[in-house]
């Protein structure tokens, strides 16, 4: 039980759109004070929120904005959130309490970068605070 309350602090989520077109994002809407991250657009047909105790904290110690093309963060994300949403399918062979909710990331929707950057982060830190190895990682190629 106490597994299951402290699994549920996490949560992300992506709600898109059916439309192919580039978003403006709403900088204004990023909490940077508090553990949660929500960034969306002005309409608000999708956004992210990212709800992880230390997650900001752990943020700031990472390469900054800039440091990657958003091209490699699409491509890095495309291939995480494929391998994260086969373990929500597979509760026998991954932890439940781990892999919550499918990820709805689009790759005919354009993000933008701040959208990418912070989900590509999430998962370095998803892989780094609960002992998760996805198809690869930082310093492994692919």
């Amino acid at each position: 039980m106490k597994t299951f309350l402290y699994i549920t602090f996490i949560a992300m989520f992506i709600i898109s759109c059916a439309s192919t077109q580039e978003k403006n994002m709403d900088t204004s809407s990023v909490n940077s004070t508090s553990d949660t991250v929500r960034i969306a657009n002005d309409s608000l047909e999708y956004e992210i929120i990212i709800i992880e105790p230390g997650f900001n904290a752990w943020l700031v110690t990472q390469r900054p904005r800039g440091f990657y093309g958003e091209q490699f963060l699409e491509n890095r994300n495309r291939l995480y959130v494929m391998e994260y949403n086969q373990r929500v399918l597979q509760p026998q062979r991954f932890d439940p309490n781990l892999y919550i909710q499918q990820i709805n990331y689009d790759t005919n929707i354009h993000y933008g970068y701040e959208v990418n950057y912070l989900l590509y982060h999430y998962f370095l830190f998803f892989e780094q605070r609960f002992n998760q190895r996805f198809i690869f990682s930082r310093g492994r190629g692919f």
